[in-house]
């Protein structure tokens, strides 16, 4: 059981999605205007559905928060979903005295079959309206509380977009993070930008869906979050499976990742320079390490891929079958995006900026934000060379 947790419900056409986040301290400053910058983020990206311009996300703040500061206890929130009037019938929780149409033929790639075999079901919805990927608005919600933890401390989370449909970025030195919230696919490099539109635009006309490739980068993230000790401890571990956690991601990378598969040790490894500035020690000569060592932050940024499929639902379906018969069939299609690349990004930020203010609270702790900060700061004062401390 981690410091901090959240816990969400609902599902995608329901009255409403709500979030639980607890154990984060007393005396943050947070609003719900905090919370809608990210949701906004979420909610844009080229390659979206028609559900984004219905629903324009803003969480409530129901607890926890008290004149726009934390007060130690849980903090719920809640997001309405604005289609719910289309859908009080269908997704009701009270009973019904007419059958409902079910849906029966499953997707290749969603949860469909697996979860209704999985929990006996008949109808494919009682499945999939919680499987559906809108359950990561709660997700960015309660991200957006630790994101806003972890900016007390000098830490920044960021992503973008390296790939999507067969389109490589080609970024060099320091990404400029304005120029990539401003990119309708928020990619760095204007050029493959625009190619990876046309890539987006030829899969919407095919009546087909594109993946890629989107990047976290957490700066400011001190030495020593995580452990060497026990397997669950490690942070490139847990990082890993909170991004794996994220629908439609497929693979997870900690720095070059595969990268440094194919190369030597004295290739591989990042050189630690001399100590030149005491203030900021233990400096390295390069990052293919991502910012972990043993399973420990080691002071340089945090970074992890994420391999996004293309989302299984096609505006031209592919070949199934039908639950109730095992005969073939063409797959059900649901409204959706026929690209996510630009969005999983924000929610790998959310992901990583839980897992990032668990283990720094983890290793700090505090019940008020003033205690967390002195701990953090005595500890600061301490990770230079041994003789100097």
């Amino acid at each position: 059981m981690g410091t901090l947790r959240f816990l969400t419900a609902g599902e995608s056409h329901g009255k409403a999605l709500t979030v639980i986040v607890e154990g984060v301290p007393s005396g943050l400053s947070l609003t719900e205007e905090h919370i809608a910058r990210q949701l906004a983020r979420r909610q844009h990206g080229y390659g979206r559905g028609e559900r984004m311009a219905i629903e324009l996300d803003r969480a409530e703040i129901l607890s926890g928060v008290r004149h726009g500061v934390t007060t130690g206890s849980p903090i719920s929130l809640l997001i309405s979903n604005k289609d719910w009037p289309n859908w009080q019938e269908i997704m009701g929780v009270g009973p019904v005295d007419r059958a409902m149409e079910r849906v029966t033929r499953v997707r290749p790639g969603h949860a469909d079959l697996a979860g209704a075999v999985k929990y006996s079901q008949d109808d494919v919805r009682n499945v999939l309206e919680r499987a559906s990927a809108r359950e990561t608005a709660t997700r960015v919600a309660a991200g957006s509380v630790a994101v806003r933890f972890l900016e007390e401390f000098g830490i920044r989370v960021h992503s973008h977009v390296m790939a999507i449909g067969g389109v490589h970025a080609q970024v060099k030195g320091d990404i400029d993070w304005q120029s990539v919230e401003s990119s309708p696919v928020r990619c760095a490099d204007p050029k493959a930008a625009a190619e990876m539109m046309e890539a987006i635009d030829r899969a919407r006309e095919a009546g087909d869906t594109v993946g890629g490739i989107a990047e976290v980068v957490a700066e400011g993230v001190p030495i020593g979050l995580g452990s060497h000790v026990h397997w669950d401890r490690r942070i490139d571990g847990r990082i890993a499976q909170a991004l794996m956690s994220i629908p439609a991601c497929k693979g997870v990378s900690i720095g070059e990742g595969w990268g440094v598969a194919g190369l030597h040790g004295s290739e591989a490894h990042d050189v630690i320079e001399p100590v030149t500035e005491p203030s900021h020690p233990w400096h390295r000569r390069s990052n293919r390490a991502g910012g972990t060592e043993g399973g420990i932050t080691n002071g340089m940024p945090l970074v992890a891929r994420m391999a996004m499929k293309p989302i299984p639902t096609l505006e031209k379906p592919l070949p199934s079958v039908d639950l109730d018969t095992g005969e073939q069939a063409e797959a059900h299609r649901e409204r959706a995006d026929v690209c996510v690349v630009p969005a999983a990004g924000v929610i790998g930020e959310a992901m990583v900026a839980l897992v990032l203010a668990d283990a720094f609270l983890e290793k700090f702790g505090g019940d008020h934000m003033d205690e967390t900060r002195r701990n953090y700061e005595a500890y600061m004062k301490t990770i230079g060379p041994r003789r100097a401390t």
